[in-house]
């Protein structure tokens, strides 16, 4: 009698037929046939006797299947393939031959899924006692080239597919033919069910053709791992994403140590930077190139889910990193002479723009400590400090009326800034203080600064300039100019002027002229006369600066001390050119 379950729900428009591969299955081929004829949707059981030796050919014949007779033993995909080529069928189900307890039941749960529109291939799990080969070969391999495919048994025997998509396979012709199948239908998006038929009981095979087994299965797997392109992602895009994190990592390492480790040299740090910048470069244009040409040849969304997989470390590493250069970039200050500082927490990388001779700077963080005995007027400020501030040691800062010399730092004490007691408490500090570079202006808020410009004398002038400005909160849009005695440029500063208010020049502390925020904008020029005498200031570009000019209801802006050379005593003419530290 027909094994019958309800059939409400299948499509019964489709075919079926049930190939049977059996080579040497006289004493179990019968039962086998038996059962599958049970299911009243099966039209026809097709015996695929694979150069058998025994009477596996007359007992299927009796049995009521069609045997198809292979001379000679070809092998289990072989038989699968021509057992495909003889059906007629939509669907076919492919059973072994040597099954002991097979049951309808069993084999209607791996078809009716296709039947009923929810798959297009299915295949079977099941406990047994054997599954070495599996365990040892397959599921290694497996997860080595293909992670997305994660079924608990690859290689089972028992499967059903619609013919359709079968003709369109290659087939191994051994027994590499079930995960071969498996691979092409996973890396193609083919829709697969696993279907669990319970316990499944048969010849054990010994430990010589499960040796055989493997290396067909094995052969299988790299054959597929070579053609979609997984040993390449392994070995060569491996290699190109192993290297491309590496020179990411190194553009961290190298941020890291530059605005987070002030021991390590800036140089250092940014050499390493650089350096991983080179490599990611180079191996990230690798890894783009030969990615393009793998989705050209295997585009779909399983190859997709496994590339993503292997791809994760380098995009995880790459996010970090625009994580990383997002928040120095939040801490970025552009100057329009072309200087952007970034100052991520405590370290500031400064990095020069038009023009300058020093192109990038790590300032700060500075400690505050103690003056030295007998300093009480000396301030002791770190380089960069000073570079902050837009002055130049020998200047004169006064805070709360007091006076402060400002000095160069100590021995080894690059970035320590020692403050008299005074200075401390007016500027509301304690020793041991950690300041930002970008709170230096901060700190010296409201100063005024006595800036004297030392250069290279005349032909026929000495010569001094002094500016008087008074330190801003915060760098903000300035006026750059350049100053001219009788033609010949003397040197370049800026400063912060306000709209309509004056600002006045003195030449050997007398009076000469004043102009206003205006007249120096732009290209303007402005010029005064002292005896036979030009002076010339010419405006520029727009920048920033925290020199806020003393406007003339406070006293003067610049100070000139001009003496003709030719009535100086040659013996004492001792005037300090200055080095290029003092240059502004």
């Amino acid at each position: 009698m027909a094994f019958k379950k309800n059939n409400s729900s299948i499509n019964k428009n489709l075919t079926v037929d049930a190939i049977v591969p059996a080579y040497n299955e006289e004493e179990s081929v019968a039962q086998v046939i038996n059962v599958i004829k049970e299911l009243d949707y099966i039209d026809n059981v097709i015996v695929v006797n694979d150069g058998s030796s025994d009477n596996t050919e007359a007992v299927a014949t009796d049995a009521g299947a069609k045997v198809i007779t292979h001379q000679t033993n070809k092998g289990k995909g072989a038989a699968i393939k021509t057992g495909v080529n003889v059906s007629d069928a939509d669907v076919v189900a492919f059973i072994d031959g040597d099954i002991k307890n097979l049951s309808s039941k069993k084999v209607d749960c791996f078809i009716r899924p296709i039947l009923e529109g929810n798959a297009d291939i299915t295949k079977t799990k099941f406990a047994r006692e054997s599954g070495r080969v599996t365990e040892l070969t397959a599921k290694p391999l497996l997860n080595f080239f293909f992670p997305e495919v994660d079924y608990e048994q690859p290689l089972s025997g028992q499967f059903a597919a619609k013919r359709s998509i079968l003709k369109k396979m290659e087939f191994e012709e051994d027994y590499g033919v079930d995960v071969g199948i498996v691979l092409d239908a996973e890396v193609r998006g083919i829709k697969i069910f696993e279907v669990d038929i319970g316990e499944i009981k048969h010849d054990m095979s010994p430990l010589s053709d499960l040796h055989e087994m493997a290396n067909e299965v094995v052969r299988s797997i790299i054959i597929r791992a070579m053609t979609y392109g997984r040993v390449a992602m392994i070995d060569t895009l491996g290699n190109y994403i192993r290297m491309s994190i590496l020179g990411l990592s190194l553009i961290i390492l190298g941020l890291f140590l530059l605005f987070f480790v002030p021991p390590v040299p800036f140089q250092l740090s940014l050499l390493i930077g650089v350096f991983g910048l080179i490599l990611a470069v180079i191996y990230l244009v690798k890894l783009i190139i030969n990615s393009i040409r793998l989705f050209k040849r295997e585009n779909n969304r399983n190859f997709a889910k496994s590339f993503i997989k292997m791809h994760l470390p380098i995009i995880f590493v790459f996010f970090v990193l625009v994580i990383m250069i997002s928040t120095f970039m939040s801490a970025a200050t552009i100057g329009d002479n072309g200087q952007i500082s970034i100052e991520a927490t405590s370290r500031n990388i400064v990095i020069f723009g038009q023009g300058s001779e020093n192109h990038i700077a790590v300032r700060g963080p500075y400690i505050v400590d103690n003056a030295i005995e007998n300093e009480s007027h000396l301030i002791h400020m770190p380089y960069h400090a000073l570079q902050t501030l837009q002055m130049s040691y020998g200047d004169t800062i006064i805070i709360q009326n007091e006076s402060y010399s400002i000095n160069k730092t100590i021995g080894n004490e690059a970035d320590t800034l020692r403050l008299p007691s005074n200075s401390r408490s007016d500027l509301g500090v304690r020793v041991d203080d950690v300041i930002s570079n970008s709170r230096i202006p901060n700190v010296f808020y409201g100063s005024k600064v006595i800036h004297s410009v030392r250069m290279a004398n005349t032909s026929t002038l000495d010569y001094d300039i002094t500016e008087y400005y008074i330190v801003a909160y915060k760098s903000r849009n300035a006026s750059s100019f350049d100053i001219y005695i009788d033609d010949e440029l003397i040197t370049s500063s800026s400063a912060i002027f306000k709209e309509n208010e004056s600002y006045a020049l003195n030449v050997n502390d007398e009076y000469i002229g004043e102009f206003k925020s205006e007249d120096i904008s732009g290209n303007n020029s402005i010029n005064f006369t002292y005896d036979d005498h030009k002076i010339e200031l010419i405006g520029k570009s727009d920048t920033l600066s925290v020199r806020n000019a003393v406007g003339s209801d406070d006293g003067i802006f610049l100070n000139f001390i001009l003496t003709e050379r030719e009535y100086l005593d040659n013996s004492n003419n001792t005037t300090d050119t200055g080095s290029i530290d003092d240059r502004q």
